[in-house]
């Protein structure tokens, strides 16, 4: 049994019955994963489902064109829901992550997922609530670019990364937000000074701070 991996179960997953808990420790493996890494890219096979441990993973679509579109963010406590259903089904990524942090992430081995279904109750409803709340969150982006202009998109995202990074300081770039909001560099820009000027943000070279 991996101890390391014993104490993230512990702390991070609660909920895990023991004996879960046990055979998670003893058949996952434990990966450390420093920030700005590609950890899955469209087209590739899942070996593993990752559960989150700690640090942050960023999931998006990319256009043939190399453009960018976010999906949501997995943070502590979370699992990847599309690595869980392509597990189950021998299909291939259509998504690409990238860590926004330094994260450790336990790796479950495919070959586990469907005893882990039907001999642990904890696990399946860890699944189905993961479904849920990652369906939940897609629903959020579609309303967002379905119903929404730009500047209100532009809010939206900026809240949700405050809540998803747990600080109103916000190290990143213009361009960086314009490839999650699938827009030019010049329109974020503009957006955010109009935010600043309307006392919702300050604006810094190398980070924002939502008020």
């Amino acid at each position: 049994m991996n101890a390391d991996t014993a104490h993230y179960l512990d702390t991070v997953f609660p909920d895990f019955e023991p004996e879960l808990k046990v055979r998670l420790a003893a058949e996952s493996s434990l990966k450390q994963i420093p920030a700005g890494e590609v950890i899955m890219r469209t087209g590739q096979y899942f070996k593993y489902t990752l559960l989150i441990a700690s640090g942050k993973v960023k999931l998006y679509r990319e256009g043939d064109d190399g453009e960018e579109a976010y999906i949501y963010t997995l943070q502590a406590g979370n699992a990847c829901a599309l690595s869980m259903i392509c597990n189950t089904r021998q299909q291939t990524s259509e998504i690409t992550a990238v860590t926004l942090e330094d994260t450790v992430a336990i790796m479950v081995p495919i070959q586990l997922m469907d005893n882990l279904m039907q001999q642990y109750k904890s696990w399946y409803y860890f699944v189905i609530d993961n479904y849920r709340s990652r369906f939940e969150e897609l629903l959020t982006v579609l309303d967002s670019v379905v119903f929404k202009g730009m500047d209100e998109r532009l809010e939206f995202y900026l809240k949700n990364q405050v809540k998803n990074r747990g600080t109103k300081e916000l190290s990143m770039t213009h361009s960086e937000i314009a490839n999650d909001l699938n827009t030019s560099r010049e329109v974020v820009s503009r957006l955010l000074k109009k935010m600043e000027q309307n006392k919702k943000i300050q604006l810094f070279r190398s980070h924002i701070i939502w008020l």
